[in-house]
């Protein structure tokens, strides 16, 4: 093959890798970085000025709003403590404790980053609402069924994920290695 066709097939071959491999880090969010604790997973640093490019170029092209490294901090979960994805026809049971927070929030999101609206307009919680045990562990059910006690529903044939934010946490600052977060596990699919 005469050599300028070996470099043509050469620039073609690394432009087609390199945009795809610049898609999927934007496509799939933040891969510097992340922090995984149990079912969850977030990235400290997507607000903050030391965020990597790919982080940017997600936030800018989804227009999501990250907390700022002062505020907190934002776990995702789009999978239970088995692996399997988030389905919209199954429950939920999350269990356990978060670390320590002035504040937690939890929502549900479909699989399009959107609320989903359903009959009891409910789309989280957060920890002044939570019905707790006594060793200060709570439950929290995750069901397109009513349930009873802390039911946050959900109205989605697909996927969706959770989000737990974390507000005003040392875990911002200080190493989460023995940090624990609740275990989202699957109970019945329907």
């Amino acid at each position: 093959m005469p050599p300028l066709l070996n470099i043509a097939i050469a620039i073609v071959i690394a432009a087609g890798v390199g945009l795809s491999s610049a898609w999927l880090a934007v496509e799939r969010g933040n891969i510097f970085g992340l922090i995984e604790i149990g079912d969850w997973t977030a990235s400290p640093e997507s607000g903050s000025p030391d965020a990597d490019p790919y982080a940017v170029a997600r936030l800018a092209r989804t227009g999501e709003l990250p907390l700022g490294a002062g505020e907190g901090l934002a776990f995702l979960a789009e999978a239970d403590h088995d692996g399997e994805p988030l389905a919209g026809n199954c429950t939920y049971r999350i269990i356990g404790q978060t670390p320590a927070a002035r504040l937690w929030t939890l929502t549900a999101y479909n699989a399009q980053g959107r609320l989903m609206a359903n009959a009891a307009q409910r789309q989280g919680f957060d920890s002044r609402e939570i019905l707790r045990h006594s060793d200060g562990s709570f439950e929290i059910v995750v069901s397109p069924e009513v349930q009873p006690g802390n039911w946050l529903p959900i109205a989605t044939p697909g996927t969706f994920k959770l989000i737990l934010r974390l507000y005003d946490t040392p875990l911002t600052t200080g190493s989460p290695a023995d940090s624990t977060m609740p275990d989202i596990l699957r109970e019945q699919c329907r």
